[in-house]
């Protein structure tokens, strides 16, 4: 078996996970926000913090060092403007995120003892959702454009 093409598809397979986790987390969450309905918060938040640590956490640590590797092994200079620029827009992805995964928490835990005592969310909840929301834009984004990086390699 190739090493090379075993690396590149799950390369390929763990940042579409990484990517389709995020997209759809946030879509759930952001849903749920909007719903009203605190019991659907509270699952769904908890969920979403359930899933970056299950899916998107492993790909964010595989990503980096299987793309170093494929570069190395296809022969692609580490410093060629789309491998740098990738790395750029995967770290500034990264500096968003960590944020991201700390307010999930917190709001997890706040959906939760608020949908178990019964009291309305508190408005520590929608602040951070606003954040959770300004961060995931950027890295969503910055994702975006690290997938067309890596398909069409620019000079």
């Amino acid at each position: 078996m190739d090493s090379y093409l075993l690396v590149k598809t799950l390369h390929i397979l763990s940042a579409t996970l990484m990517v389709g986790t995020g997209f759809g987390s946030a879509f759930y969450l952001f849903c749920a926000n909007r719903s009203g309905s605190l019991p659907a918060q509270s699952v769904v938040a908890r969920l979403v913090c359930r899933a970056d640590w299950w899916f998107t956490t492993p790909a964010v640590i595989f990503q980096p060092l299987s793309g170093l590797w494929l570069a190395h092994a296809a022969g692609w200079p580490l410093d060629s403007r789309w491998i740098v620029l990738s790395l750029a827009l995967f770290v500034l992805a990264g500096l968003c995120w960590l944020p991201v995964l700390w307010l999930q928490i917190r709001m997890a835990r706040l959906a939760v003892a608020a949908s178990r005592d019964g009291t309305g969310m508190p408005a520590t909840y929608w602040r951070y959702a606003r954040y959770w929301e300004w961060l995931g834009y950027p890295a969503f984004c910055a994702m975006l454009a690290v997938y067309f990086l890596m398909v069409f390699k620019p000079q």
